[in-house]
């Protein structure tokens, strides 16, 4: 696996600073369902640079606090045996590929739909760029599409991976 596969995993799992206790609020499907938000409410806050002008940094600021809350909103769900948890359980086990390897099947894919994902910010940034919004939707469309096709890969992958160590599998309950 690339190694810059690797710092991007872990880049982005210490930007949030996830700690269990975090993990385990953010397996509630709360958490997971109500993330899909951010994306549009960031295009939302962008937009309105042309009525608040530099004032539209609040709205950025309170998304990118809403980002960094929304995995800790929520209490522990009392049943992990949902999609959205085991979403969730599927991205630790991706975080920690280098500790227990996971098949490069799963890999590919993660890197592919992550790829995908990404593709899809460059309409979207042309869009908010030149309040079109076409290219607005059309990046809303797959970037989106991209990661909630990556979190049930992610689903997949944890189905595979629960029985690789006992603490994957006791996140179940």
């Amino acid at each position: 696996m690339s190694t810059t596969w690797s710092k991007i995993l872990q880049a982005s799992a210490h930007s949030m600073s996830m700690t269990e206790d975090s993990w385990q609020r953010h397996a509630n499907p709360l958490s997971v369902y109500s993330r899909m938000s951010i994306l549009p409410l960031l295009t939302l806050a962008v937009l309105s640079r042309a009525w608040l002008g530099w004032g539209a940094l609040v709205p950025i600021a309170l998304v990118a606090v809403w980002t960094w809350w929304n995995p800790r909103a929520f209490s522990a769900p009392k049943t992990t045996k949902s999609w959205a948890a085991h979403g969730t359980f599927g991205e630790r086990v991706m975080l920690n590929h280098a500790e227990i390897p996971v098949p490069d099947h799963h890999m590919s894919w993660a890197r592919a739909l992550a790829a995908l994902a990404g593709v899809g910010i460059i309409p979207w940034v042309y869009g908010l760029w030149q309040l079109d919004f076409g290219f607005i939707l059309l990046g809303l469309a797959v970037t989106m599409g991209g990661k909630i096709w990556f979190v049930d890969r992610m689903v997949w992958l944890y189905q595979d991976m629960k029985s690789a160590s006992p603490t994957y599998a006791g996140w179940e309950r």
